[in-house]
């Protein structure tokens, strides 16, 4: 199912819900009914609730955006570091450079058409891309330099190669969610009261005030959604962590 279908389906089901219960409330309330004696605590109360929640909302969104942004930067150090061995290789003999040169594709191509897949359902890595990985180590690390000038090169070559397992490694952490589900209980537990609290300022049949319920919870439910995608950095829809920078670096890798 595609996340905006998703979305437009908690919005709307978050509307209808609240409306329909108003609707259904409003049928028991008296025509003597006066809502303006709504006790002034309950007033504080219902905001001082809606800021604290707004708070927590906040906090969660930056914390997953930020999680994002770490997934997003793991992999462009991954492909920067595997870019920088497979160009400075270029000091080695031709069959040699060649060869790295390849086992480098290889391993970016399954990156970008099998592990990226299976990163984005199961939120780990596969051994295959680990194996790969390890040939490009194997080519840099067996070369013996045959000259001060190689030799000037292997040191920096390694270093690279072990940046981009330092960046899979991050790739790798950041593919699962980070959410724990004590705080997706507090989240939604909240957004319960928090809308809950409407009721309690007795809203009537008015127009605008079934309009301002109607987007409170519309704008509830958005928030929630934007957590939830953003909890898995490769796993959701259009805005999540993309492989760019590898499609960058290596545009010949994909299929």
């Amino acid at each position: 199912m595609s996340e905006w279908l998703v979305l437009t389906l908690a919005m709307v089901a978050a509307c209808a819900v609240v409306l329909t219960i108003t609707l259904l409330s409003n049928r028991r309330i008296a025509d003597d009914d006066d809502p303006s004696q709504t006790p002034d605590v309950i007033e504080y109360m219902t905001m001082m609730i809606g800021v604290i929640y707004a708070i927590v909302l906040g906090l969660a969104i930056a914390g997953v955006w930020e999680g994002r942004g770490a997934a997003q930067e793991s992999v462009r150090l991954e492909a920067q570091a595997l870019h920088e061995v497979d160009v400075r290789s270029a000091v080695y003999p031709p069959e040699v450079h060649q060869r790295v040169h390849t086992d480098v594709e290889t391993y970016v191509s399954y990156v970008l058409d099998t592990e990226w897949k299976h990163m984005g359902e199961h939120g780990d890595l596969t051994d295959r891309g680990t194996q790969l990985l390890g040939q490009v180590r194997k080519d840099v690390t067996d070369y013996k330099p045959a000259n001060d000038h190689e030799g000037e090169a292997y040191q920096p070559l390694v270093d690279q190669v072990s940046a981009a397992d330092d960046a899979r490694s991050s790739r790798a952490q950041s593919a699962r969610a980070t959410m724990p589900g004590v705080v997706w209980f507090g989240l939604i537990t909240g957004a319960l009261i928090t809308v809950g609290l409407i009721f309690t300022l007795q809203i009537r049949r008015s127009p605008k005030e079934l309009l301002l319920a109607g987007l409170f919870s519309a704008l509830i439910a958005f928030l929630l959604f934007l957590i939830w995608d953003f909890d898995a950095p490769f796993g959701r829809g259009a805005i999540s962590a993309t492989a760019a920078p590898f499609l960058d670096l290596f545009p010949h890798a994909s299929k």
